[in-house]
């Protein structure tokens, strides 16, 4: 058996007031930042606080090397780990951490910032498809985990792996699989056919970023966002064709952290190495698409993970800081050090923080100052990885472990 029961309580009970509250609970995460790529859960009844020993566990499995998320579908939960001198996906019942199948999808890779895969799990139907930190693309099926097609990115397009390794996961729009693949002249970005892994289309000649691609529809126009190494570029999903772009030169091609939407028509981006951050306002009408810059200024600098928007208030990492600022202006509000280069979801009008140096807090979702609900000291690793929301229980990693915390106001 590779999973451990939960250290406090009754792991029976807590399952089973997960359950009774299951009508309050949003059920899925199934790819990097959630059912929206935003950092947002619409779950409520969120505890606000915990006893000193911390939230209720429910299972602890150990894992390997890497920074990968976790998705959860229909009850299970799927991320990747490097062991050994290998690089697998796993997935696990997600009330009791029954590890359900395994797959190898490439050599483990190494790496002085951390060795192992980088890219989440994106899930849709009835496949999960998975991206090695080398440029292995896989759709495996996903009750048994079975391979319904790869494609060697590398090989196949010319792919570029970048400095730290494939950090870029799949988005599924419509009939299509979009991937930054940073690949030879023209295909830099690539749709594929989601059944088939076939090319559908591919353009432009950026280099590879580390940031997944984002689809927003603004003034009745889907576009699809790539924060590539060298520019945020908007095309259209059909066919790939450039509606708009805005040059965005981070050291070492950095543009790792996902875009914000800011409904209706915003869009943050924000990046790392005294770089900076910046609104931008989009457009569509006339026959054209485009945008214009609202504001930029270095008042958050995200490195790897995102901030997270809540109402008209972006909260984030500006590096080792965690703040708050005003979206429309940039306008820092408050700010609190002690995480390092953590990551954050929010839900039920709470942050749920994660520390660099494996602290978990609580902390209210509100502009008037940082307001600590609850804290726990719950890896001595370092925990790089944001966490993942489903049905009550957080989804917590670290290099070495993955943990479910119950955290349901009916779930202790």
């Amino acid at each position: 058996m590779h999973y451990q029961p939960r250290r406090n309580g009754s792991s029976f009970l807590a399952i089973c007031a997960l359950l009774v509250a299951g009508s309050a609970l949003a059920a899925d995460w199934p790819q990097y930042r959630g059912p929206n790529q935003d950092g947002r859960s619409a779950e409520t009844g969120l505890i606000g606080s915990w006893p000193a020993e911390g939230p209720t566990e429910l299972w602890r499995f150990p894992l390997g090397d890497g920074y990968s998320g976790m998705a959860i579908s229909d009850g299970r939960v799927f991320t990747i780990f490097g062991s050994g001198s290998d690089e697998l996906a796993v997935a696990l019942d997600a009330a009791t951490g029954k590890e359900i199948w395994r797959f190898r999808t490439d050599a483990n890779r190494r790496d002085s910032q951390g060795s192992g895969p980088r890219a989440t799990p994106t899930v849709d139907g009835d496949l999960v498809y998975l991206l090695s930190a080398n440029g292995k693309l896989h759709a495996l099926k996903v009750g048994d985990g079975k391979p319904a097609w790869s494609k060697d990115l590398v090989a196949e397009l010319g792919a570029k792996v970048p400095r730290w390794g494939v950090s870029t996961s799949p988005l599924v729009e419509g009939d299509l699989l979009l991937i930054d693949a940073g690949g030879k002249p023209g295909y830099s970005l690539v749709a594929l056919d989601k059944a088939s892994g076939a090319v559908r289309w591919h353009s432009e000649t950026d280099r590879p970023g580390y940031a997944v691609p984002l689809a927003v529809t603004v003034d009745g126009v889907r576009q699809i966002l790539f924060f590539t190494g060298s520019s945020l570029v908007s095309v259209a999903p059909a066919d790939g064709r450039v509606y708009w772009r805005h040059p965005w030169k981070t050291s070492y091609d950095v543009n790792a952290a996902m875009p914000v939407f800011v409904p209706p028509d915003k869009i943050f981006i924000s990046t790392s190495y005294d770089k900076g951050a910046a609104l931008f306002e989009m457009s569509a009408g006339d026959g054209k698409v485009g945008s214009r810059e609202i504001w930029r200024g270095r008042v958050m600098k995200n490195h790897f993970n995102s901030s997270v928007l809540v109402g008209e208030h972006l909260y984030g990492f500006d590096d080792g800081t965690l703040k708050c600022i005003e979206a429309t202006t940039g306008e820092e509000l408050w700010a609190k050090r002690g995480f390092a280069k953590g990551s954050l979801l929010a839900a039920d009008g709470k942050l749920v923080v994660l520390g660099e140096k494996g602290q978990l807090a609580i902390v209210a979702a509100t502009p008037d100052g940082y307001r600590e609900l609850a804290k726990h000291q719950l890896f001595d690793a370092k925990t790089w990885t944001m966490p993942s929301l489903s049905d009550g229980r957080l989804f917590v990693r670290s290099q070495g472990e993955l943990v479910a915390l119950a955290i349901g106001a009916s779930s202790n």
